[in-house]
């Protein structure tokens, strides 16, 4: 089936706001064999909004519309749609208590306008919006069928999860689809698509995509058959194929997996504790590690040992190393992590030390980066970097970076160019 997406809202033309549900939709809608051929983006008018309604008739089976389904006078979606395909709009009841529940528990007075969220396109299967008031919709009609989904992310999101998923698994296929998501650090995504491209070139089921995250890369396997078990196999057999070839960089699974939280989990299995000693990174990775909940089972604390005079004062890095080999020095990074570790009495102990720019350091250029890895019973190391971007982007880089070498080793994995 091809599909077409119309965004609905002046706000998006004028660029105040990001369609990045054209991007979720477009993405999900892949994964269950229904291929976009169309995206569109029409203000709050009437005429251009039917006209663009009517050209997408010409050519998708299937025509979703986000936004505009709101209870102020320029949410026009479903108005135009019914009034296009001749069918009147109607109250849905279970959405019309909903609406009233909200205001009574909350003491608020009801307008009259808001009865326009519960107001639906006859014969229409109506999706429940389980994150907002507006009822979403699905019509399916002799040439088209038609979807209407609320304009609010966090509200389209969550409605298409629950609502249209399974309703197109079920509307549109006899056959079930299973997904997998392969997460990637430390390599590209044109180098690791050029790994993966016959498999690419060659796939009819299951089927491969990559995603370019933050400083990662996703690859989403896709599996079509009678029945989950089938289609597990598939997938695994694909994974295989794809280990081979770039295992190395794999650090997890699934849409919601980050890395700083398989590190978290992989020292709080291995029942370990960890410290950090910060320069370039101010309290970055810090900040990052405790980001997760329950970070307390495993994350003591740290420094950010910005100066030189805090790097030796406090965290007891000696005068002799920084004048012989300076701050940004693999000797430096590996003190530093060394120390932390003892000061603290962690099992782990990693140090970030390099310069973020904009000027040099040491005579060092922008973006080299040491960092130091100091674990129990195991030989303390550093790993030098040489990331580009702004001064942002390099903090944010090191601390993956940061991230990435703990897993590597915890995993066994190998780590190139290290210093001792």
């Amino acid at each position: 089936m091809n599909a077409e997406i119309i965004a609905v809202g002046t706000e998006l033309l004028l660029g105040q706001v990001v369609n990045t549900n054209a991007t979720f939709l477009s993405r999900e809608l892949a994964t269950l064999g229904v291929e976009i051929y169309h995206q569109s983006v029409v203000g709050d008018n009437q005429e251009r909004l039917e006209s663009a309604i009517e050209l997408a008739e010409k050519r998708s089976a299937l025509i979703i519309l986000t936004g505009g389904l709101g209870p102020t006078k320029d949410d026009l979606t479903k108005q135009v749609l019914a009034k296009h395909l001749k069918k009147k709009l109607i109250l849905d009841e279970e959405t019309m208590k909903k609406i009233v529940a909200y205001h009574e528990q909350r003491k608020r007075p009801m307008s009259e306008n808001n009865q326009l969220q519960a107001l639906v396109i006859e014969d229409s299967i109506v999706l429940k919006n389980t994150n907002g008031m507006a009822a979403g919709m699905f019509l399916n009609l002799k040439e088209n069928a038609y979807i209407l989904l609320p304009g609010p992310p966090h509200e389209m999101v969550r409605m298409f999860e629950e609502e249209v998923r399974p309703l197109l698994m079920k509307q549109l296929t006899k056959t079930i689809l299973v997904s997998r998501v392969l997460r990637f650090y430390g390599i590209g995504e044109s180098r690791l698509v050029t790994l993966m491209d016959d498999i690419i070139e060659n796939q009819t089921n299951p089927t491969l995509a990559s995603y370019t995250g933050k400083h990662e890369v996703s690859l989403r396997l896709t599996a079509k058959g009678r029945d989950e078990a089938s289609c597990e196999k598939m997938l695994d057999n694909l994974e295989m194929s794809i280990k081979n070839r770039a295992g190395d960089y794999i650090y997890g699974y699934g849409d919601e997996t980050s890395l700083v939280e398989v590190v978290s989990k992989s020292i709080k299995d291995r029942t370990l504790t960890l410290s950090a000693a910060e320069s370039l990174t101010g309290g970055a990775f810090q900040s990052m590690m405790t980001s997760i909940s329950g970070s307390s089972d495993i994350f003591e604390g740290g420094l950010v040992t910005y100066s030189n005079r805090i790097k030796k004062g406090i965290l007891g890095v000696d005068q002799q190393i920084i004048d012989q080999f300076g701050v940004v020095s693999s000797q430096c990074a590996i003190k530093m992590a060394e120390k932390v570790k003892d000061s603290f009495e962690t099992d782990i102990g990693i140090s970030f030390t390099g310069v973020a720019g904009p000027s040099e350091l040491e005579n060092k250029k922008t973006g080299i980066v040491w960092i130091g890895l100091a674990i129990k019973d195991k030989e303390t190391f550093a790993k030098c970097f040489n990331f580009e971007g702004d001064r942002n982007v390099i903090r944010e880089l090191s601390v993956l970076a940061g991230l990435d070498l703990i897993n590597r080793d915890l995993l066994g994995k190998e780590i190139k160019q290290k210093m001792y």
